[in-house]
């Protein structure tokens, strides 16, 4: 029963916005891998907001509409610079988990990780509480780190 009541919360009027934004440099593949989480309602919210298109994420996995419009707010809201070049990140898909939807993505022919400069504003246009979390993986090791509205930059170097 508690845990029924703490769902119903965290899902209805949960009090935090975050968003936690795993990136993971695979050296045998070539690739940057993005796996970004955010509540449903939060992204059903700024979609509506930005493309004024009312969707269920829960029952539009194959959509392609809403994976459009998906795919165009990552790309406004999340840019990378890999070792001072500029990258397009390519929108995979989605899926949803309980009351949270996992976002991903990757960017190709990524052969070494030496810096990585991040652009993040992501659901900022929907809430200035919002903060997104960084969890980057490279070179053996992990980073992380706490981006907060409205700060939307952040550096790492290995």
């Amino acid at each position: 029963m508690l845990s029924f009541i703490l769902s119903f919360f965290l899902t209805a009027f949960h009090p935090f916005f975050v968003s936690v934004i795993d990136i993971k440099h695979n050296a045998k593949d070539k690739t940057i891998e993005i796996s970004t989480k955010v509540f449903v309602d939060d992204l059903e919210a700024v979609l509506k907001k930005n493309y004024n298109v009312t969707s269920d994420l829960s029952k539009s996995t194959n959509d392609a509409a809403v994976n459009s419009f998906i795919a165009n707010y990552l790309q406004k809201k999340l840019q990378l610079t890999i070792n001072d070049k500029p990258k397009t990140i390519k929108y995979i898909g989605y899926e949803i988990q309980k009351e949270s939807v996992w976002i991903y993505a990757e960017v190709d022919d990524i052969v070494s990780l030496k810096k990585l400069n991040i652009n993040c504003n992501l659901l900022y246009d929907y809430q200035d509480k919002q903060m997104n979390i960084f969890n980057i993986k490279a070179n053996g090791g992990e980073k992380n780190y706490k981006l907060d509205y409205p700060k939307s930059t952040v550096e790492f170097s290995w």
